[in-house]
């Protein structure tokens, strides 16, 4: 049902944007500076803005992005590190573990 809803929208927001597109159609001229000009359809120049738009908002997602990545894989490094025992001391050894009630040592010491 929720699918039907969408595809409905998606089409009626189609419709309307072809609508309005088709209605200003007529060029328009642009001016850069009283440089340079450029005559297109208002249609094309709307469209042209709007994907310039997009492509630098993603770029700015991506960017935050990976910076985000890179900050967490930072915080992880460092958690993983204060996680490991503490060195002993200088000199120090490490402790023997204790034999179990029947004399035998634990698994692995020996």
């Amino acid at each position: 049902m929720m699918s039907v809803v969408r595809w409905l929208v998606g089409a009626a927001l189609f419709l309307a944007l072809l609508f309005l597109s088709l209605d200003n159609a007529e060029v328009v001229t642009l001016r850069f500076f009283r440089v340079a000009t450029w005559q297109a359809p208002l249609v094309f120049v709307v469209f042209v803005t709007f994907v310039a738009g997009v492509a630098i908002g993603l770029a700015a997602g991506a960017l935050r992005n990976t910076r985000l990545k890179r900050q967490l894989k930072r915080m992880r490094r460092e958690a993983a590190r204060e996680a490991l025992p503490a060195p002993a001391p200088h000199g120090a050894t490490p402790a023997k573990a204790a034999p179990s009630p029947d004399g035998q040592p634990p698994f692995g010491i020996g």
